[in-house]
């Protein structure tokens, strides 16, 4: 049978209700007096029902069943699919015997304001309400992607009692904010791109006066060269953050740091508040921006002694509105096992489920990273090769000149340079799935750059590189992006204890923040995203290096939303590669033995 990309097929079963009934814009009082406005959609028919909560920050009358029955789904290489609009099939839901409730998070949208941090309370207090209508059997979950589904993960905490599972795609903010957003300490532009969709709630006024630590942390921001260098960013700078609708991306360009004293005991309660089932997950698309895809897998890890799942899909994002058949079937198949009790097999199945770009199926697990990894080191060699042998310090190997290349700013160029180390054809089909590591000594005539290395499949290639005339080049090949990890120089202190060899964990403080002594060859553990591919035989194995990605629009705006760049230095900077016998560069991939299927 011919594989597709259709994930689940397997659970299908028919609807039991035709029609739907409404009731919209109701208001519902928390326990501090706040409310919160929401939409119940019902089935045509007699309850209770179980119930299902989308609960986010995100305009709800773009999640209006009405309004998403108007268009068409769009898939992501659409110039309509927008993000936000991504609350689950509302009559999928009701045809299938659930109540589905859509809320508006308060200070956003209709519902009202209050507190910030009495917000954490009101996951408890609207599931405990919706428990108590005579509409509802007592038994609910969570569903929605993105904010919808870091709202899930909030909800389980708070341990409301009648919340008996959640399915969060696409989550984030495990280990904290700053860290999966901008990996390695890079700073990721997408909340300022995001803003353009006044997704988030908007007010605007004239610029506060600041004090104290904001006014000096201000002060130091704005004279940034490398902000300066992004008049959009400037902008957002001078007006003290009035002009940053969501209220994400301003604070971040002041205090561009991880704060493990707060994010830390903040994640590893929340982590250990969660007692009910999770089936999480995210697809390849979330490498271009990180968190989604960092925090399900996050997730996985941190989650103990509760029943959970995985799953990793692929590089195209669900379609908007979120109506996608495969992936609704399988929110049944959860939810009717958890709160409907039937035996849906659900939890029969492997845990973990992945797809393989490269070879287009999918592929289970039994826990992730797979335990039957194999994790292989390929060397950076000179003359652009990527060998699978060390270069040996005891022999005449390899060469102790460094590759090097000179990036001018993108104010001057929209040139990128870079380095890329490049395998011979491979003589059969080399699978990897999980974490990436690359480790890299280098030197620059600068205090500092922001590394990214890019993991690439080339091919299907069956020349020989020889010295007969037009054999002495690599040809020109097709080219997949599959991955890239990145990190900012100064930022490359490790944290030992939390580092592992396929995962370098970087403290990104500003205490152990270490401007680079020019000339000095560093050591830097590049953490690289995790990817799920197969090269084929006879395609070839690339890792590029570079410090520069750009704007695909003008005026300092992207194509598309979720393929943000990043902020990059406003600097000439000449950067060296080490790879000699005893500066083994090299990139960590994680082989899946043809054993593991």
């Amino acid at each position: 049978m011919m594989q597709t990309y259709q994930p689940f097929q397997d659970y299908d079963p028919p609807a039991q209700y035709q029609g739907m009934r409404r009731m919209k814009d109701v208001y519902v009082e928390m326990r501090d007096g706040v409310k919160l406005c929401i939409d119940i959609n019902l089935p045509d028919g007699a309850g209770p029902f179980p119930a299902l909560l989308s609960f986010g920050e995100h305009n709800k009358d773009l999640l209006d069943a009405d309004y998403t029955a108007s268009m068409p789904a769009q898939p992501s290489w659409s110039h309509f699919w927008f993000g936000c609009i991504e609350c689950g099939d509302t009559k999928y839901f009701t045809s299938h015997g659930y109540v589905h409730v859509v809320a508006q998070a308060r200070g956003a949208g209709k519902s009202g304001g209050g507190t910030p941090l009495a917000a954490f309370t009101d996951h408890y207090d609207l599931i405990e309400w919706m428990a108590a209508q005579d509409w509802c059997d007592g038994n609910i979950g969570m569903v929605g992607l993105s904010n919808f589904s870091a709202n899930q993960l909030m909800a389980a905490a708070a341990q409301p009692p009648h919340l008996k599972a959640i399915f969060p795609q696409d989550p984030g903010w495990c280990y904290g904010f700053f860290r999966e957003m901008n990996l390695g300490g890079v700073m990721n532009t997408l909340f300022y791109h995001l803003d353009h969709l006044s997704v988030g709630h908007m007010s605007r006024g004239i610029p506060p006066e600041l004090s104290g630590e904001q006014k000096a942390l201000w002060e130091k921001a704005m004279a940034n060269p490398d902000y300066q260098m992004y008049k959009n960013i400037y902008n957002i700078l001078t007006q003290r953050g009035e002009n940053d609708p969501g209220g994400m991306f301003y604070p971040l360009l002041l205090y561009p740091y991880d704060r493990p004293e707060e994010y830390g005991p903040m994640a590893q309660k929340k982590i250990d508040s969660i007692q009910i089932p999770v089936y999480t997950g995210s697809g390849q698309y979330a490498i271009d921006y990180h968190f989604h895809w960092q925090g399900c897998q996050n997730w996985w890890k941190e989650l103990h002694d509760v029943p959970k799942k995985l799953l990793l899909t692929g590089p195209a994002h669900q379609e908007r509105p979120y109506h996608s058949m495969d992936m609704h079937h399988e929110i049944l198949k959860w939810y009717d096992y958890w709160l409907k009790g039937i035996d849906t097999g659900v939890m029969d199945e492997p845990p973990v489920r992945y797809w393989v770009t490269g070879e287009n199926r999918w592929r289970t697990a039994s826990d992730w990273p797979v335990p039957e990894t194999q994790w292989t080191p390929l060397y950076f060699d000179c003359w652009e090769r990527l060998r699978p042998t060390p270069i040996n310090p005891d022999a005449f190997d390899g060469s102790n000149e460094p590759d090097s290349f000179v990036q001018m700013p993108p104010t001057l160029t929209n040139q990128i340079q870079k380095l890329r180390y490049v395998t011979d054809p491979l003589p059969e089909d080399v699978t990897i799935a999980g974490p990436i590591a690359a480790t890299f000594y280098a030197s620059l005539d600068s205090e500092d750059t922001n590394w990214f290395v890019t993991l690439k499949d080339l091919g299907p290639d069956c020349s020989d590189r020889t010295g007969r005339k037009g054999e002495w080049e690599i040809p020109a090949l097709p080219e997949k992006y599959l991955t890239k990890g990145m990190l900012k120089a100064s930022m490359r202190a490790l944290d030992e204890e939390k580092s592992l060899p396929y995962r370098p964990w970087h403290k990104l403080t500003p205490e152990a923040q270490k401007p680079v002594v020019p000339g000095e060859i560093n050591e830097y553990n590049v953490e690289v995203l995790s990817v799920c591919h197969t090269f084929k035989a006879q395609h070839r194995i690339c890792v590029e290096i570079s410090c520069l990605d750009l704007p695909d629009g003008a005026n300092c705006v992207c194509d598309t939303e979720y393929v943000p760049y990043h902020i990059c230095r406003n600097a000439t900077v000449l950067h060296k590669i080490y790879r000699d016998g005893t500066h083994p560069s090299h990139i960590l991939l994680p082989v899946i033995p043809k054993t593991a299927e």
